[in-house]
């Protein structure tokens, strides 16, 4: 909370122009050049930094000034310019054939080249590339923010050789605090200052946002004009990108102020919002070479990918926590007991997990109370005001009177509030409350001197100790994991309100809502599962050469995607085990002695997007080693390795041993197709599948984007030994086959196949009522039962057949529901869609 920020009291910082300042700084060169490669602007001191005779005009060829190597060279670089707000490096440039090298940078802005340039480090250069490995190895050793952001502080400093170097994390108002700080000795430590936000202006925020890397190499070094200041349009030059951009006399000001003789700051981005910065002091002028600071911002950029994995991880472990709090919630109220009555067990729950000194309950117009809360009567005079005032979502202050004047009464004792709406237009909340404290901010200065009134000059701050301020009235802050935390609470609390509502009609109304998202949900989801079956029979039919050879290569591929399924919606739509999905492709090629595969490294978990992807790539791979490869021959194994990359990404390999000779095929079919593509395709990923004479070699790389770390003491992989089917002894198919479906065209596929497999009999029923007369009417060998007959529940039919003694399994399209399939006796589950195979594993031993 910044309690001097006002939204109508901007600074005059936060009305200047920083980009079009028309300035560049003394130690290096600005060139701009139109379309037509003649120069637009020029910084004043190019003709002595490239020792010309003048300085060039506007028009002159850019041919006329830059020697032919090195214009070739920044020419290629423009080319290769990503996109917006991106720029170009090149090292050593002979600019003006002198023999004087240069570092340059190149991006473009507003229609024109931009060409920047300085001194190259030509001693020091290969010293700087050889940080590079050691650095990003020290950062990735860093397992808390703490460690991550001191580290930073300490290689930074390390390598530029600033007296100070500080990370600096924004707070959600927008002010700053120094969480990590190495410094020379003699300096006044700054660790644990505040900052209030107008210290960095929007405009500035913004730029960073866009230019992560900003220096300034010497405070008292006079700007170098860029000649002409304004373009033919009397625009000035845009500089948001620039390297070189000269600085606002009140940022001067400032850091002279404090001492700063020169500065660097790295900004900190994370999903395209500014978190923090890396700030860099020194005491005098001080420049450290091109070459060294893009080091320095590599790291940079390592720290914000460290810093996204830890903040990951933590947000996951909050996740789970809250989970399970909401678990724990839903079990204890499945009772039957009413909300406004389960208020002392969801104190009891949330003790611990969130920190609160009182707890309303408004139900159903109960109110109930523990702790520091209001009284009845006050609550009911606030109740109305609180979804109309704060909106329908999770609501945190530290101070709810500020925002609800009726709330003052009781300020005094419940000040903080973190209010959850469990209805939308009614005064159903439960709000957690804490007392009011003293607190003491430390600021760095005064914060009062960090804004102006509109049309008033800034005067910056000329003192920057430790300026303590204490803030009465108002509670802790709630911390935005706590407010995560809160957010499932509610969704769990409204889940219970509509399984307990008596208001029939409107809980009809909110459950046809729900199920109008659902069904949409569902209508995309199928949509796309379809799309993906029709393109699969499409491209599948030309590798077939009859129709059971057909049914075989599709069946293989949707029952791989429907794994897949099982695997993702058993995480509910999340991201799930690579190595289980390869352990299911791999396990039906193992024997009785022996696994056929290895499964080597650390599991990872894949999003959804990606997953049905690489189920289908390892399910070909399987199927053409089975047919072809390793797995073809008895001795034959293969071997699969998992590894993350430096930069996050998933290294697949597959290398097949001890098969017969392989040969590159003469043709590439779909499932080649599907091997070699789909991951470049559908992920930006790599392939790479060798057919060496000893065996398949393949690499695979899939982006960082699409994975998930583990939880907490991931298992190593190890060879799966082959599942074992539970089935009685023997090895004859049974004759009589009792199949229970309400889908007519499973029912006929499932008894063509038990035809096929040599079964003598076989009936189709529908029903409940069907099957327990067929049970009733002869003696089955064995029986294969959807486990939801439509409206019907399959339990009688389970209960005839164990009681007389028929093997049974229930066939099911569901994920979940083990445990009740083996209380109802049921032998095995066969996962729907199934074909011959699955049939076949099951009736081994009837």
């Amino acid at each position: 909370m910044n309690l001097h920020q006002r939204p109508d009291a901007l600074t005059e910082c936060d009305r200047e122009a920083i980009h079009h300042i028309a300035a560049v700084q003394s130690f290096g060169g600005l060139i701009a050049a139109d379309r037509d490669g003649r120069l637009a602007h020029v910084s004043a001191n190019v003709a002595a930094l490239l020792a010309l005779a003048e300085l060039p005009t506007t028009g002159t060829p850019l041919a006329a000034f830059i020697a032919a190597p090195a214009l070739a060279t920044i020419t290629d670089a423009l080319a290769n310019l990503a996109g917006v707000d991106t720029l170009e490096r090149r090292f050593g440039l002979d600019l003006a054939g002198t023999g004087q090298m240069f570092d340059c940078a190149v991006h473009k802005s507003c229609g024109l080249s931009i060409i920047e340039f300085e001194p190259h480090a030509r001693n020091d250069f290969a010293d700087h590339v050889s940080m590079i490995v050691p650095v990003i190895a020290q950062l990735e050793a860093a397992g808390t923010l703490a460690t991550l952001c001191d580290t930073a502080a300490r290689l930074v400093r390390q390598m530029t050789g600033y007296d100070r170097v500080m990370v600096y994390r924004f707070h959600p108002d927008e002010s700053g605090e120094v969480i990590a700080e190495d410094r020379h000795a003699e300096l006044e430590p700054f660790k644990g200052l505040r900052y209030p936000a107008a210290d960095i202006p929007q405009q500035a925020r913004e730029l960073f946002r866009r230019n992560r890397f900003r220096i300034i190499a010497d405070m008292q070094s006079e700007a170098v004009p860029i000649i002409p200041a304004l373009g033919p349009e009397d625009d000035p030059l845009d500089l948001s990108m620039s390297m070189l951009r000269s600085h606002s006399k009140m940022h001067l000001a400032y850091m002279r102020n404090m001492g700063v003789g020169a500065s660097l700051a790295i900004a900190i981005v994370r999903h395209d919002r500014l978190w923090g910065m890396i700030s860099c002091h020194h005491r005098e002028a001080r420049l450290p070479p091109y070459s060294l600071r893009t080091v320095a911002e590599l790291l940079s950029q390592t720290f914000s990918l460290m810093l996204d994995r830890i903040l990951v991880a933590q947000a996951e472990s909050l996740r789970e926590r809250a989970r399970q709090l909401n678990d724990r919630l839903l079990l204890r109220l499945a009772g039957g007991v009413t909300l406004a009555d389960s208020l002392p067990m969801i104190e009891e729950l949330l003790r611990g997990t969130i920190q609160h000194d009182g707890i309303s309950l408004f139900a159903d117009g109960e109110y109930r109370a523990s702790g520091e809360a209001p009284e009845e009567s006050e609550f009911r005079a606030l109740a109305p005001l609180l979804s109309s005032t704060l909106g329908g979502a999770t609501h945190s202050t530290t101070r709810l009177a500020d925002q609800i004047a009726e709330a003052a009464p009781f300020a005094a004792r419940a000040a903080g509030a973190l209010v959850l709406p469990l209805s939308r237009g009614t005064r159903d909340s439960l709000v957690l409350w804490r007392r009011p404290l003293e607190r003491t901010v430390t600021w760095a200065g005064d914060p009062q001197k960090a804004t102006a009134a509109p049309g008033e000059m800034l005067q910056p701050r000329a003192s920057f100790a430790a300026w303590q301020e204490t803030v009465r009235g108002h509670s802790a802050d709630w911390s935005p994991e706590e407010c995560e935390i809160a957010a499932r609470l509610r969704r769990t609390l409204i889940e219970v309100i509509l399984r307990m509502s008596e208001d029939l009609t409107r809980e009809r109304t909110r459950a046809a809502e729900q199920q109008d998202l659902l069904i949409a949900e569902l209508n995309h989801r199928v949509r796309n599962i379809l799309g993906l079956i029709r393109a699969l029979v499409s491209q599948s039919q030309a590798e077939a050469l009859s129709v059971p050879g057909f049914a075989a290569i599709i069946g293989g591929r949707i029952a791989a995607l429907a794994a897949a399924h099982d695997n993702i919606t058993a995480k509910n739509w999340g991201p799930a085990s690579l190595a289980r999905l390869i352990e299911a492709e791999l396990a039906p090629y193992g024997d009785a002695n022996r696994a056929r595969f290895r499964l080597s490294g650390e599991d990872v978990l894949v999003t959804p997007e990606a997953y049905t992807i690489l189920a289908l790539v390892v399910h070909e791979l399987a199927t053409n080693s089975a047919k072809y490869g390793s797995l073809s021959a008895r001795a034959g194994t293969v071997e699969v390795a998992l590894a993350r990359t430096a930069f996050g990404d998933l290294a697949l390999r597959w290398r097949e041993v001890g098969g017969p000779p392989v040969t590159a095929p003469s043709r590439h079919g779909f499932g080649s197709t599907i091997i070699t593509r789909s991951i470049p395709h559908d992920l930006q990923g790599e392939a790479d599948v060798r057919y060496k004479l000893a065996g398949v070699e393949a690499e695979f790389l899939i982006p960082g984007r699409y994975l998930a770390t583990p939880e907490a003491g991931a298992r190593r992989i190890a060879p799966p030994a082959p599942e074992p089917l539970r089935a009685a002894t023997g090895a004859v198919h049974p004759a009589r086959v009792l199949v229970v479906e309400d889908s007519i065209i499973i029912a006929l596929d499932t008894e063509e196949n038990l035809k096929r497999l040599g079964v003598a009999e076989v009936r189709l029923e529908s029903s409940v009522t069907g099957a327990l007369a067929a049970i009733g009417e002869m003696r089955w060998d064995f029986a294969i039962i959807d486990f939801n007959l439509g409206g019907e529940s399959s339990e009688p039919i389970a209960e005839a057949l164990r009681a007389a003694g028929v093997r049974f399994v229930l066939a099911t399209g569901y994920a979940e529901g083990a445990s009740s399939f083996d209380r109802l006796g049921a032998e095995a589950v066969l996962r729907k869609p199934y074909g011959m195979t699955e049939i076949e594993r099951l009736l081994v031993g009837a």
